[in-house]
């Protein structure tokens, strides 16, 4: 009965940890639209920043309140950490900006093979049959609601190429420094928020300024504009620790795998506040193929021999006192 209720409680615990990361992921989404398309802040690598920020003062709080135990994380693994989570951020920038749409959807789906890949070679991670064919499936699915209109250049190739292989060691890394150096969440946030917020504050202004012709310092802060900023990095606070509990309970490449179910939701979200016109066959029949995917790879990756482990265990430093 006690193993029972043991996996019951990780299945919840686990299903709690998804849901905190849909509805803070789906809802910086809605803010930061409506901050950029309305208010007209188009200064997306500086408000990360500020999302950091926000974080960074989260992670000191609880720290003072004894919630956050001191922890310890080598200096070299850090800056390797920031280095690929700077390199996430502004690639994703860049290439939604030289890419068309349908190109920019496309990199996001490769993100799946290349985080298989890592596992791969770094993990020894096997993958059964049943698993690599599901993940296909919600590749398809996924491609089939999202990718219109494909169209690619050298520049706008190579920042996507930048942006994928980053995300995806960054994703990697999450799971990695919390088994290797027994880091919880917000131990892991500690360490890296501050650094990440540093660096995007200082780098931010000036990228900003070249992707858009416009200095962050010039922009006329209103009232309703400074809610959605305030609003966006209290979200923001969320999203960074739900992406992290979620990436080291599943995975990066379980969270990629299921973070589509994202793409489906919004897709929904846009059906409910725009209309019908934003929701044909195609996609319709892309949403089906999607779901029934995530629905076949959590049922084959979570059944023995599904997603396993063949080589040596990764070692682990436990310095959390």
């Amino acid at each position: 009965m006690a193993p029972a209720r043991k996996a019951e409680e990780k299945a919840a615990a686990d299903a709690a940890a998804w849901m905190f990361n849909v509805v803070t992921s789906v809802g910086i989404i809605i803010v930061n639209k409506a901050l950029m398309a309305t208010h007209g802040f188009s200064f997306a690598t500086t408000l990360t920043g500020m999302h950091f920020a926000t974080t960074t003062l989260m992670t000191i709080i609880l720290k003072m309140l004894g919630v956050v135990q001191p922890s310890h994380l080598p200096l070299p693994e850090l800056l390797k950490f920031v280095v690929f989570a700077n390199f996430s951020i502004v690639g994703m920038n860049i290439s939604l900006m030289w890419n068309s749409v349908g190109f920019y959807q496309i990199a996001k789906l490769s993100m799946i093979p290349v985080s298989c890949l890592l596992e791969v070679v770094l993990d020894k991670i096997r993958y059964s049959r049943d698993t690599k064919l599901s993940i296909g499936v919600v590749l398809l699915g996924v491609g089939v609601c999202t990718v219109t209109d494909v169209s690619v250049n050298a520049r706008g190739f190579i920042a996507a190429f930048i942006a994928v292989w980053s995300t995806s060691m960054q994703q990697y890394y999450v799971h990695y420094l919390q088994r290797k150096y027994s880091l919880s969440s917000f131990n892991l946030l500690a360490h890296t928020a501050p650094a990440q917020a540093a660096s995007l504050l200082l780098l931010g202004p000036f990228l900003d300024f070249w992707l858009t012709n416009a200095r962050v310092d010039k922009y006329d802060y209103k009232t309703a504009s400074s809610i959605f900023i305030f609003l966006s990095c209290t979200i923001a606070v969320g999203t960074n620790l739900s992406q992290f509990i979620c990436i080291g309970r599943f995975t990066a490449v379980s969270f990629q795998v299921l973070g589509h179910m994202k793409t489906i939701l919004v897709l929904i979200m846009g059906f409910f506040f725009f209309g019908k016109e934003n929701l044909n066959l195609q996609v319709v029949f892309g949403m089906i193929i999607a779901i029934v995917g995530m629905i076949w790879y959590g049922n084959a990756s979570s059944k023995p021999g599904g997603k396993e482990r063949w080589g040596h265990s990764l070692p682990t430093n436990k310095t959390e006192t």
